[in-house]
């Protein structure tokens, strides 16, 4: 779809939403335009696309831009926090696709990770703040629980089979595991799934007081199960569930419409002790 390109002045939006590997493009939007923001760390991975859901203000960036042209350790995301910052945004459901560490969370599955055990490296940016402030978050639950419940729920009306909790291991990419790291992950560090996306987008998130949860949707098992698997497959079940976590979004944005829950989360309130 083609979409009217604006300036960001005047533009705003109520719920961020972050599109992972294949959802490029919700098509889910009455009265779209594109946004090009600019922030302090450069150019997000893509214009945003704002538009309605209902009656409910959202901007939709696609991670890896349309194409897919970005790898995961090359993302600006901090770019990207930033612009959803700038819009106004409240809300952030981040869409990513994981491989599953346990034969129960199956291909064409969804999580709503709990937690993350992060395995990246420095390339990566971590910290809106570099100097002079120190600012210490803390991530003990790094998700925001009201969000999380929230798209729990509308999975389940919905009839998915949808995950309520799970760890997330973050690994740097964009090569998958070796057999023994995955062994490690499942195994040592008890993970129940594993992406490349994840960090820093949540640790940014926290820092930005963003409410932020992602829904993650299981593609295949990793390379643990010494089950082959063939890029067919995966495509087959990425495209179904996308589709199916468009069917999610259209039904989860219009409960974001209000202002996020005092004493259900601490993502809006994430730098009120963290200051040093």
């Amino acid at each position: 779809m083609v979409y009217q390109i604006v300036r960001p002045e005047g533009v705003s939006a109520h719920v961020g939403v972050i599109g992972g590997s294949g959802l490029y493009d919700p098509g889910i939007f009455e009265k779209p335009v594109e946004v090009k923001v600019d922030t302090p760390y450069g150019s997000p991975s893509d214009y945003i696309i704002v538009g309605e859901v209902r009656g409910v203000r959202v901007a939709f960036l696609p991670r890896h831009g349309r194409g897919h042209r970005i790898p995961p350790h090359s993302i600006n995301y901090r770019a990207n926090l930033w612009a959803l910052k700038a819009l106004g945004v409240k809300w952030v459901v981040s869409v990513s696709a994981i491989g599953s560490l346990r034969w129960d969370y199956k291909p064409g599955d969804f999580v709503v990770p709990d937690q993350f055990i992060d395995m990246t490296k420095n390339r990566r940016h971590y910290t809106f703040f570099d100097g002079p402030a120190t600012v210490h978050v803390s991530m003990a639950d790094p998700f925001c629980e009201s969000l999380r419940l929230k798209i729990i729920e509308v999975g389940s009306k919905l009839g998915y089979t949808i995950h309520p909790k799970g760890t997330y291991v973050c690994i740097e990419g964009p090569r998958f595991s070796t057999r023994a790291e995955s062994r490690v992950w499942k195994d040592v560090f008890k993970a129940d799934i594993i992406g490349m996306t994840l960090v820093p987008e949540v640790n940014l998130a926290c820092e930005a007081q963003l409410c932020y949860a992602t829904l993650a949707m299981v593609t295949d098992y990793d390379v643990w199960a010494e089950r082959p698997v063939t890029a067919e497959e995966v495509s087959k079940v990425m495209a179904e569930n996308v589709e199916r976590a468009k069917k999610i979004l259209y039904e989860l944005i219009p409960m974001l419409s209000g202002e996020p829950e005092p004493g259900k989360c601490s993502c809006c309130k994430a730098l009120e002790y963290a200051i040093v």
